[in-house]
């Protein structure tokens, strides 16, 4: 198992990715290899600081780094020898088995678009994000933002990607999928939710269970929660809202609330195209780099791809 990591990606890189780098392999079961992708000036004097050393870590010299605000596609054309680039030419070519990146975000859906290609059948990738569930257990809202505008077709597609997602990666046994809308009655919400509802409703590779509310989100009535990308956007930054609010009055509650904060999840992945993809967030330290790599290497054994690839061909 070949794991590529950007260590250039992040307002804190490279020495928050090697800190992460360390905290993984810090448990000794893990046996997959690293490959480190990054200005080996700056990487390596860091690694030898922080006694960062394995026979399944790889260095590979990346001079180039896209910054936050260039342009995706024009970046990743102009700088082939940028940790984005190289990562992904490593991910197609085979030599690694997932990406994980904290950096450009567009720069990674444009290489996971175009480098990777979307599975075939799929009409858009998207994205999703974990939300801690009152019980104890997990479930996953998407679109997330990738997607604002959708189109029914969409999200019945979304809903198949999720439902694989949650089964094969968070272990989680015939997932209830759920549609974000207004009001629980079918024939609610507005024209997309509208016409969605059908879809999902004749769709045999889900366990459709209808319409759920903004109050459905934190229990246990769906594990897979379908929405747009507007939509599952302004959910997820009010969430992340509520876990700072908590902060702020000094409420600790390490059972439910500290579970919101992004950095337990790691990464955002790519849903619907061939390969593990794996986004970060821009503020990823230590603990967020770990959990980025132990994601991909869920993706990796669970073969959740090949399952996604199967599932549009039928």
């Amino acid at each position: 198992m070949n794991i590529g990591l950007d260590m250039m990606g992040g307002d804190f890189a490279p020495l928050e990715a090697v800190k992460g780098l360390q905290l993984y392999l810090s448990d000794n079961t893990r046996t997959a290899s690293i490959f480190c992708i990054g200005d080996e000036a700056l990487v390596k004097p860091l690694l030898e600081e922080h006694h960062v050393t394995s026979p399944n870590l790889h260095l590979i010299h990346a001079p180039e780094v896209i910054g936050y605000h260039e342009h995706p596609t024009k970046a990743l054309k102009e700088k082939q020898r940028s940790s984005i680039a190289i990562g992904f030419h490593l991910l197609a070519t085979g030599k690694i088995d997932a990406f994980i990146s904290a950096g450009n975000t567009g720069a990674m859906l444009v290489g996971a678009m175009f480098s990777i290609k979307v599975i075939e059948g799929v009409l858009r990738p998207t994205i999703s994000t974990v939300v801690p569930k009152l019980s104890g257990g997990t479930g996953i809202i998407l679109d997330a933002g990738l997607n604002s505008d959708c189109k029914p077709e969409q999200m019945n597609q979304f809903a198949v990607l999720g439902s694989l997602y949650a089964q094969h990666v968070l272990n989680i046994d015939n997932p209830k999928i759920g549609l974000m809308n207004v009001g629980e009655e079918e024939g609610k919400g507005n024209i997309l939710a509208q016409a969605t509802y059908p879809l999902l409703k004749e769709n045999t590779k889900i366990n459709f269970i209808g319409n759920i509310e903004g109050r459905d989100l934190f229990n246990d009535k769906a594990d897979v929660m379908v929405c747009d990308g507007f939509t599952g956007n302004v959910i997820l930054k009010m969430a992340e809202s509520v876990y700072d609010l908590a902060q702020q009055r000094g409420y600790k509650d390490d059972v439910y609330f500290n579970r919101f904060h992004y950095e337990n999840y790691g990464g955002t992945p790519v849903l619907g195209v061939a390969k593990p993809v794996i986004i970060g967030h821009g503020i990823s330290e230590a603990k967020a780099f770990k959990n980025m790599i132990t994601v991909a290497e869920k993706m990796i054994q669970s073969e959740v791809c090949s399952k996604m690839v199967e599932s549009f061909k039928s």
